[in-house]
């Protein structure tokens, strides 16, 4: 697991107004308030609800069947401007953890050891599954196109270019691939979601069958999708709702992957109304879009 304090912590910027010398934080684009939610969010319902968790990671409960994306409810290693709207020991069960990748921002070693007792199984990459089984986890590494099923949803992952470590001597003693990191594709009853993950834009990424919902990797970094990568993402699938992540959650207002702004992006995306910026703890519900 990778954490991200290696590669910047945030800083200030000083501007001279003549006989003062002011300290003036950056603007940084925050997530709105809080929905705090608990256990009566798992029980069966006859719809999909998404909730976005913060940081990169989303709740899902699909008519009764549960899972979480990239979790990160505590123990981060930077400043988060935000609360997490639930906490490990208010999860009642969990069919599936699904994870991106090893940063720790959405690999929480912390989060997933607590869940750990509520969680029938945790699926990702081959690489991050070695990680999983040292831990102990009941996990299972999967290759990009590989396809799992639990409860009455159905996964497929999808690529992801990520590997940024390799671009910094020193960073890691390990070669990274590509596939080492992944995006999962979701089928549920009530429609097919696009968990993105982190990367950088592949061709892949513009020819996707059109989702009905996708949680959105909204960041400046060049090793994330960048705005003019998201826009083109965006515009691919011009009627699919878009549910932010990645954003307005880290105090790091000099740290690009975790800097966008939502406003930005619905001045210029193809019909603004479907980007949604929710609130931590938001529900949201699924919807087919019409073919």
């Amino acid at each position: 697991m990778l954490t991200l304090t290696v590669a910047l912590k945030a800083q200030t910027t000083q501007e001279n107004t003549g006989e003062n010398n002011i300290v003036i934080k950056k603007y940084q684009a925050k997530a709105p308030p809080t929905q705090f939610f608990g256990a009566e969010a798992f029980k069966p319902t006859n719809q999909t609800v998404i909730r976005w968790l913060g940081m990169g990671g989303f709740f899902i409960n699909s008519r009764g069947t549960t899972m979480m994306f990239d979790p990160v409810l505590e123990g981060f290693d930077m400043p988060v401007m935000i609360e997490f709207p639930i906490t490990p020991k208010e999860i009642p069960h969990l069919d599936a953890i699904l994870i991106s990748h090893a940063d720790n921002d959405h690999f929480s070693l912390p989060t997933n050891k607590d869940l750990l007792p509520v969680t029938k199984a945790f699926h990702s990459t081959i690489y991050v599954d070695s990680l999983m089984t040292n831990e102990g986890f009941p996990s299972f590494g999967h290759i990009i196109g590989g396809k799992f099923r639990f409860g009455n949803i159905k996964v497929r992952l999808t690529p992801a270019d990520h590997a940024y470590q390799n671009a910094y001597p020193g960073m890691s003693k390990r070669h990274f691939k590509n596939e080492d990191a992944c995006g999962f594709w979701i089928d549920t009853p009530d429609g097919s979601i696009w968990a993105q993950g982190d990367s950088r834009l592949m061709n892949e990424h513009l020819q996707m069958k059109t989702p009905d919902a996708i949680l959105f990797d909204f960041s400046d970094s060049e090793w994330h999708f960048t705005f003019e990568g998201a826009l083109k993402i965006a515009n691919a699938y011009p009627n699919t709702p878009l549910l932010l992540s990645h954003w307005g959650s880290v105090d790091a207002p000099d740290f690009a992957p975790f800097n966008a702004d939502p406003e930005k992006l619905k001045a210029q995306v193809v019909n603004p109304e479907r980007v949604f910026v929710l609130a931590p703890g938001e529900p949201y519900v699924l919807k087919r879009l019409v073919k």
